[in-house]
């Protein structure tokens, strides 16, 4: 499942997005019902000022002047009492669906492949999650706002226009299907410019967070220059595309206003011959001018947001592709409450997607991890070591063989259940930003202090952590930054134990701990019969290991106890005497 699905027809993704506010119905209704009446009101606004402009020429000046002064304050509070209640109704419905449609996504890209999110960088899917769910929100909201607030209101000003003068409202709807071509021109033109600006913020931000999340690579390798380099190209071509987009819209403006003013001429040369045969009076010929100008405006908003909501489409047509992909993998059900642990690969083939057409990872793996036992990975660089691991997690799947657990294969188990029975301590654990117990707890729904302070003693990690200001609640940091790498560690193997598993996999995790703590790190994952498998960088892991298995280029090439790996003087020999005599590590 590699990319996202393409757009169907953009009525169908508005419609589909428009059904999302159902929940939000008694809001909707209640809001455009506010919005009608406040348009009503509005509308007469300009009506009733005419009205007190001929009040002010006639012979019963106080009674007409009273009466159409009291019908304009009516009317105005009117428009300014429901626009209030609509604005209001609005903004929650909106605010309540964005909500739903982010919980949704975060859901639905949780729930991916791991080769999903190597095609897809974070920041382009927090781009995605957060800045483009708002502007779909937003967008399709206030549009349907904003089209139905301008239609209903251009109605009623052109009937109350045309009982006016017959002969202006003529003149100003000629202005109409002008101003709609050149809309519809200017939205062609817009519409990729704005597609580019929203790619451009979205590749800007991942740059940052990439730099930022990755800063002592950053430091440690000198690389601020590039790093620079790299984000102020990226600010220089979204700066590029503002300013296309702004010369589009400057030079559309001009014309627009050109157009309007042409417009206007034509009217008030028409306007004064009306008055001057005495055909229009003056109250009138202002309140016509007065609905004129908001006529053209409720035209340009319907334009406008038929441009946005059109230019908006491939946002709301990307965001629902995440919506419906369909994630790799398979689950099944089984959670039997005993597992014994054993692990067998049988024929294991494997090529990463991203790597399809290259050399397989690995090729026709066998192998088997007993329980109570513990079994070492070895081989140079590039051997497979890390893709059996990544295999086992259930990270990607193999295409050709099974790996079995009890006999079963590994896609039959319930998700949560595996990754409880099956845990993985790595050299550089991920921590996330919260307490030491949060961590140490993290995906369990219940786990009591006492269990995270037992597993704690069991590794002796209690003492450094009881010394800590906050103790179990002491922050962690980002990614755990306020820790050593060793306190790091020592939170991983607690992360892991805390689960119960019967599957233990540790790659070099304990690299960074004292030799005691190693030793009671290792005595505690053997215990309780666990399976436990290592993937092996040194000499000294592999030798405690009951069974090794050596690996080169995806093949096992042979096994065995470390002595008699030793004694058969194989490549297991020939890679001792080449790496683990000296200081280095494999890997």
């Amino acid at each position: 499942m590699g990319g996202v699905s393409g757009p169907p027809g953009a009525g169908r993704l508005l419609a589909r997005m428009l059904r999302l506010f159902r929940p939000d119905a008694a809001h909707l209704v209640a809001a455009f019902s506010f919005l009608i009446l406040g348009v009503v009101c509005d509308t007469l606004v300009p009506l009733y000022q005419g009205e007190v402009i001929d009040g002010l020429r006639g012979q019963e000046l106080q009674t007409s002047f009273s009466y159409a002064i009291g019908q304009l304050a009516l009317v105005s509070l009117g428009s300014s009492l429901f626009s209030g209640l609509r604005g209001g109704l609005f903004m929650s419905a909106l605010s309540r669906l964005n909500k739903r449609l982010k919980r949704l996504l975060f859901h639905t890209l949780l729930q991916q492949e791991v080769h999903f999110f190597e095609e897809n960088n974070p920041g382009g899917l927090s781009s995605r999650l957060h800045s483009d769910v708002d502007r779909m929100g937003r967008s399709v909201a206030l549009s349907a706002n904003t089209v139905v607030r301008s239609a209903v209101r251009g109605a009623l000003m052109l009937a109350v226009m045309w009982s006016v003068s017959w002969e202006l409202t003529a003149l100003c709807c000629l202005e109409m299907p002008v101003m709609a071509a050149m809309q519809n021109k200017h939205i062609a033109l817009a519409k990729d410019l704005k597609d580019q600006v929203q790619d451009c913020h979205a590749q800007t931000r991942a740059l940052a967070l990439q730099a930022f999340g990755g800063v002592r690579t950053v430091r440690g390798s000198g690389a601020e220059p590039e790093e620079r380099r790299r984000y102020g190209e990226a600010l220089r071509r979204l700066g590029a595309v503002k300013r296309r987009s702004g010369v589009y819209s400057a030079a559309f403006l001009l014309v627009r206003r050109l157009v309007t003013l042409g417009i206007k001429v034509l009217m008030l040369v028409q306007a004064r011959a009306l008055v001057s045969s005495g055909r229009l009076g003056v109250g009138g010929l202002v309140s016509f001018l007065l609905y004129q100008k908001p006529m053209s405006t409720n035209l340009r908003e319907i334009m406008y947001c038929y441009g946005e909501t059109l230019s908006t489409v491939g946002v709301i047509s990307k965001v629902f592709g995440y919506l419906d992909r369909t994630p790799g993998g398979r689950t099944g059900r089984l959670a039997p409450e005993r597992l014994e642990g054993r692990i067998e690969f049988r024929g294991v083939s494997f090529t990463y997607p991203s790597a399809a057409g290259g050399p397989p990872a690995l090729k026709a793996v066998n192998m088997v991890l007993r329980p109570g036992a513990m079994t070492a990975l070895v081989g140079p660089s590039g051997s497979g070591k890390s893709s059996c691991v990544a295999l086992l997690k259930r990270l990607y799947e193999a295409q050709e063989g099974q790996i079995l657990l009890d006999g079963e294969p590994l896609h039959l188990y319930e998700h949560k259940y595996f990754h409880q029975k099956v845990a993985l301590v790595s050299q550089n654990p991920q921590l996330f930003s919260g307490s030491l117990r949060y961590n140490m707890a993290y995906g369990l729904q219940r786990c009591s202090a006492r269990r995270v302070e037992e597993a704690a003693r069991r590794v002796q990690a209690h003492d450094f952590i009881s010394k800590m200001e906050n103790g179990y609640d002491t922050d962690v940091g980002e990614c755990g930054a306020a820790l050593s790498e060793g306190q790091k560690q020592s939170v991983a193997v607690i992360r892991a134990l805390v689960r119960e598993p019967r599957v233990i996999i540790l790659d070099e995790a304990t690299s960074q701990l004292d030799v005691d703590t190693q030793h009671a790190v290792l005595q505690e994952v053997l215990a309780g019969g666990r399976t436990v498998l290592v993937v092996a960088h040194q000499l000294q892991t592999a030798e405690k290991a009951d069974h090794i298995v050596f690996l080169e280029k995806g093949v096992v090439v042979e096994e065995g106890t470390h002595r008699q790996l030793m004694a058969r003087r194989g490549r297991y020999h020939r890679l001792k005497e080449e790496l683990f005599s000296q200081p280095r590590k494999l890997s």
